[in-house]
């Protein structure tokens, strides 16, 4: 049976039962016994006050997938270590606003998992990994300070092309729950794919996409509707923060988003062609009687069988 492709979890000649009760958090409890895949959603929760909502259970809870509702089979809620890439522009408009993406990234380790591990990608019109060929990952200050110097602004935007190598990148990692942190203005004017085959790959990919988007008003090259797309594929957000400085507390911001989410798992109930789009939607109820409404974000959808999908997941360039 085929891997529902990359941000699913196939569970390959396996299939997970039931989940327990909510407050049953024994990973043990979720045991292998036949053929099945898998899909896995991180879920972001958060009231009214714009909180987030850290005392949900799986009851709490409702998928679903063409509409139609699926059973919840894997609930979890706890900080996991991550894989992390950090995607970075350094196309000419970059080169006095790096000393604020060495801050952020400095920021972004300060507030994440200790064990996570992290990457560098840096693309004007190339696109090169950032950290030595001895060292596939790193959660050193250092290193990454390192890794982002490692090329100097100037040059044209191969954006859709660094997602592309990013996304190849965080399948090398060893940590379930994959995420990529993309600061740019948006703009490509020298990739070799087309947007559509970036939100594809996205769409396709187990990568929760957070977008920075830094440039000036009068920058002609600024697009931040394709950082919107970017993120909205994936369950991720799009920040456009008002100044360069404010670059730091976006990331730490991110951080703490990544280490709040919510993990859920279903076997859809029907089956899907391969290469057919499916919509997920994604609906959380307060625990608690009084405490509001509350807002869920997760990806909006997945591939089946790892095929491109149609063409209303993404668009010409």
């Amino acid at each position: 049976m085929a891997i529902l492709a990359l941000f699913l979890l196939g569970v390959t000649g396996a299939t997970v039962q039931q989940a327990p009760p909510a407050d049953t958090q024994d990973p043990d409890a979720y045991r292998i016994s036949v053929n099945v895949d898998l899909v896995v959603l991180h879920a972001t929760v958060r009231d009214g006050q714009g909180r987030y909502a850290s005392d949900l259970r799986a009851q709490d809870f409702e998928v679903y997938e063409e509409g139609v509702r699926q059973t919840i089979r894997l609930f979890r809620h706890e900080d996991i270590p991550v894989t992390v890439g950090l995607v970075i522009d350094h196309s000419g408009s970059m080169k006095r606003k790096l000393a604020d993406v060495i801050a952020a990234a400095r920021t972004f380790v300060r507030a994440s998992n200790p064990e996570d591990e992290m990457f560098v990608v840096n693309f004007n019109e190339h696109v090169s990994l950032g950290l030595p060929d001895a060292i596939h990952f790193t959660n050193s200050p250092d290193e990454l300070e390192t890794a982002i110097l490692k090329t100097p602004a100037g040059g044209m935007t191969a954006l859709y092309d660094a997602i592309s190598v990013a996304l190849g990148r965080l399948q090398t990692g060893g940590r379930e729950k994959k995420v990529l942190i993309v600061i740019s203005d948006g703009g490509d004017n020298a990739s070799k794919r087309k947007l559509a085959q970036a939100l594809a790959m996205a769409a396709q990919s187990s990568a929760i996409v957070y977008t920075i988007g830094i440039f000036d008003e009068d920058d002609p090259d600024r697009n931040p509707g394709v950082l919107k797309r970017l993120a909205r594929a994936t369950g991720g957000e799009a920040y456009i923060p008002g100044n360069f400085a404010a670059l730091p507390a976006v990331c730490e911001r991110i951080a703490k988003e990544i280490r709040h989410q919510y993990t859920l798992g279903y076997v859809p109930a029907s089956t899907a062609p391969r290469g057919a789009y499916r919509a997920i939607r994604v609906v959380a109820v307060a625990a608690a009687a009084g405490a509001g409404k509350l807002s869920v974000r997760a990806r909006d959808g997945y591939v089946a069988g790892g095929e491109s999908p149609p063409a209303k997941v993404g668009a010409d360039r």
